[in-house]
């Protein structure tokens, strides 16, 4: 039998989507291209947004009236955050976000007995990391590595918390094991990410470098990148050890929420815009040539048009080579969604899209910060007419025209001018 797994949200569950697949091919099932062709349908779903739920919905229904006959299966950050709710869903399987062996029991089980499984654990206090195997992302040239779980933090809008438990940390020696893996598939380029990357270690009195310098002990590991981070986490020791790794890409993708302080305090975020500055100018201070990626929210509770406008400054001051800019969720069962002051909708949008226009116009000048300079580009796609795209060490995009033979390999490029939302170049000496 074939399964086909359709994955929603963020690269945490890309990579727990690897996970699943190997277990289930481990246990004698094969993968499908497609969902039309599968036995068994699974949707790994993502929580962070209504929206994200909205989409959840959509496809187990969808999969349901395409595929009748095929067991479909839900699980993910959804199922375990609002159990109820999935449980009224028309999957076959419902399971939480706990383990993809359990996933692989539910299904064996239900071919068995054909009766429905609805099985979500709560996460306990205490519970330790469950690491993975994977080694290989097919289509992919960098790797993505869960090295983190959880979150202790209680940001006023955030139900993820209740979805992933508290922080649990992976062993450096899992570390350092799977990186050797995917070195030996091929991949040059690691990704660590986590639930709260930046609380890495916390239980196992570990830094975020140290996981670092694990994942490039591998020869074949040239770079290591990492996911998201909190910017009150990211402090000058954890930037200094992270500047003695010369595989280390100076990416910074460090979650801002709002460039308004006091948006930030009802947010209960553990730093105000002065301090997102402040780190901000420390890293640049260490790294040349960083680049600096966010994450930013409109229509916060209580926000007004006054504090919008001071975020959208503060934004648009700040060089970003990319923000992702969403409009704030009601998350029920978050203290949030009982503050009074909630914004409009039709005013949401139309604040996610002057943000979104104002950090498009900063991106663009601070790849006119890049034209001249000559960046090692992962090379990772060809398209027609010789053309190759990639990303330099700090996660600029690339065009350029090369040899034949170049894909998955690290070339110098000198960069030109600007091309869609990254930069044309010409192969250097």
């Amino acid at each position: 039998m074939n399964f086909y797994i359709h994955t929603l949200g963020c690269k945490v569950n890309q990579y727990e989507s690897k996970k699943i697949s190997r277990a289930l091919e481990q246990g004698g099932f094969v993968p499908a291209k497609t969902a039309e062709n599968a036995d068994i349908i699974i949707i790994n779903s993502c929580t962070v947004t209504a929206e994200s739920d909205r989409k959840t919905r959509q496809l187990v229904r969808r999969f349901r009236r395409g595929s009748p006959e095929a067991v479909v299966v839900l699980t993910g950050c959804m199922p375990q955050a609002f159990p109820e709710k999935a449980a009224a869903l028309p999957a076959d399987i419902i399971v939480g976000n706990g383990s993809d062996r359990d996933i692989l029991k539910s299904v064996q089980s239900y071919l068995q007995h054909q009766t429905r499984i609805v099985d979500i654990k709560p996460h306990k206090k205490g519970e330790a990391f469950e690491a993975g195997e994977v080694d290989r992302f097919e289509g992919r040239t960098r790797a993505y590595m869960k090295i983190e779980d959880g979150c202790n933090r209680g940001c006023t809008y955030c139900i993820i918390p209740k979805a992933r438990g508290r922080v649990r940390s992976r062993s450096l020696e899992s570390i350092r094991k799977e990186a050797e893996r995917l070195a030996q598939n091929g991949f040059c380029e690691l990704v660590l990410v986590g639930i709260n990357l930046s609380s890495y270690g916390q239980d196992l009195t570990l830094s975020l470098a140290d996981a670092v310098d694990a994942a490039a002990t591998p020869q074949g590991i040239r770079r290591v990148r990492l996911g998201s981070l909190e910017p009150d986490l990211t402090t000058t020791a954890l930037l200094d050890r992270l500047r003695q790794n010369p595989k280390f890409c100076p990416q910074f993708h460090l979650a801002l929420q709002s460039g308004c302080s006091k948006t930030l305090k009802r947010m209960n975020r553990l730093y105000s815009a002065e301090d997102y500055l402040q780190t901000v100018t420390e890293i640049r201070a260490r790294f040349k040539n960083a680049a600096i990626t966010t994450d930013i929210m409109v229509g916060f509770c209580g926000e007004t048009e006054q504090e919008f406008k001071q975020s959208l400054a503060f934004c648009q001051s700040l060089g970003l080579l990319k923000a992702h800019v969403f409009p704030y969720s009601v998350r029920t069962g978050t203290a949030a969604a009982g503050f009074e002051g909630q914004v409009p909708e039709p005013v949401k949008a139309e604040r996610a899209k002057r943000m979104a226009n104002a950090c498009s116009q900063s991106a663009k000048a601070f790849l006119q910060t890049q034209i001249g300079t000559v960046q090692q580009v992962l090379v990772e796609t060809k398209l027609q007419n010789g053309l190759y795209t990639g990303h330099s060490p700090n996660f600029t995009p690339v065009f350029f025209k090369g040899e034949p033979g170049l894909l998955h390999q690290i070339v110098p490029v000198k960069l030109t001018g600007l091309l869609n939302d990254g930069m044309s170049g010409e192969p250097a000496d």
